[in-house]
């Protein structure tokens, strides 16, 4: 897939409106507490400017639901922004559409950056409004989107926009899908996927996807339970979801006809409730308890996804193979990422991760920054893999 990108286009003198991701994790005192979702807009921001670009940076933060709600501002963000993307000074805008914006941003000199406010305080905005696409197109020459964490969203900053502007990918925005197509429809086999979470009905597509393409196919988390239980093994007083074990069945009989092998647990980590330093225990399936939670894989689960993982070329990674941030259930999940980082490393392995918790769990295991791409995408990268088209990409596509 080729995207139309900003690379050989001439935007000296011209604003350029670019839609970023800021929904930045903030801490208790109302600090940002990661700014990587910042960082991967740099190479964008900071090439614009050297070409001369007035550049005016677009996100939304939170969810306001289409109402101005201060605690909800994007103004806190532009002193890491002036950091980041090296700025002597980013103006901060206090709306994101209107003769105000248009009038600061045309003002502007070359090779400046603006903050817009936060995009969501428009209702407009995810209704996808053909008359607030205009009003965002009117401020501008040229559009961008840098924000794949977006692009799922058939929201008037990502699609509609689109119909009344010159519209290109960013540098970060082309990276994550030239990654994901390389790991999903360019890779090289044996390809491996390990999927956690907590849920089979959240991710049934993308199981029912990726079997087809998987020589291995790991299933962690509690969705784990679920496929144990419809395999009649013991799970004790796991969470698991009775409504949907026809459809583990199901993909377990589709996997065996794809030779796609799936790997469950066949050991656990087990206690009786969830807390910071509840005793556990790790067991056999046949002994877990009736007053059992399995919260992590065991040790021989650990080692088939390992041996899995360094017999494999490429390796798609969404959600972690258990509790992990209550420890010692992030064990498991620890272990084999370190695995995959040494392998990518070692340059036996491509391997490609996305999705919330997925980050924050390889982060935890000091492993993200052995992967080949890590997405801090959630929703998008998940449809990506379930091989649906995407809203923001569809319309950027060359």
């Amino acid at each position: 897939m080729k995207l139309k990108t900003i690379a050989d286009i001439d935007v000296s003198g011209k604003v350029v409106l670019v839609r970023c991701d800021f929904n930045v994790p903030i801490d208790e005192d109302g600090e940002i507490s990661d700014i990587s979702r910042i960082e991967r807009h740099a190479p964008t921001v900071m090439t614009l400017v050297n070409k001369g670009a007035k550049v005016a940076l677009l996100s939304h933060f939170g969810r306001p639901a289409g109402k101005i709600d201060e605690d909800l501002s994007l103004g806190f963000v532009s002193e890491s922004l002036t950091e980041v993307f090296k700025a002597p000074e980013i103006a901060v805008i206090p709306d994101c559409i209107g003769d105000v914006a248009k009038q600061v941003l045309k003002d502007m000199p070359d090779g400046q950056i603006a903050l817009l406010e936060n995009v969501r305080f428009y209702e407009g905005e995810e209704n996808n409004d053909v008359n607030f696409s205009k009003s965002l197109a009117d401020i501008a020459d040229i559009y961008v989107n840098d924000a794949f964490s977006v692009c799922h969203r058939e929201h008037a900053s990502v699609h509609g926009v689109t119909k009344y502007l010159p519209s290109y990918a960013g540098l970060a925005l082309n990276l994550e899908i030239e990654m994901l197509e390389k790991a999903l429809k360019d890779s090289e086999p044996p390809m491996m996927a390990i999927i956690g979470g907590s849920k089979v009905s959240s991710k049934l597509s993308l199981l029912g996807n990726l079997i087809e393409k998987m020589q291995f196919l790991a299933i962690g988390g509690g969705m784990a339970n679920t496929f144990l239980a419809a395999q009649g093994k013991n799970i004790g007083a796991s969470f698991y979801e009775k409504n949907m074990i026809d459809e583990a069945k199901e993909i377990l009989e589709k996997a065996k006809i794809s030779n796609c092998d799936i790997i469950l647990p066949i050991d656990a980590v087990v206690a009786n409730k969830l807390e910071f330093g509840v005793e556990s225990n790790t067991v056999e399936l046949k002994d877990v308890l009736k007053e059992n939670m399995i919260l992590d894989v065991g040790e021989k689960t650990v080692e088939l996804i390992s041996n899995a993982i360094i017999n494999s070329k490429t390796l798609l990674w969404n959600g972690p193979l258990g509790v992990f941030e209550i420890p010692p259930f992030d064990q498991s999940t620890s272990s084999c990422a370190l695995t995959a980082a040494m392998m990518t490393r070692a340059g036996g392995l491509l391997s490609v991760a996305g999705g919330g918790d997925t980050v924050a769990a390889l982060n935890n295991a000091g492993a993200s920054g052995g992967f080949s791409y890590v997405s801090v995408a959630g929703g998008a990268f998940l449809e990506w893999l379930e091989g649906k088209t995407l809203p923001g990409i569809a319309v950027l596509i060359d």
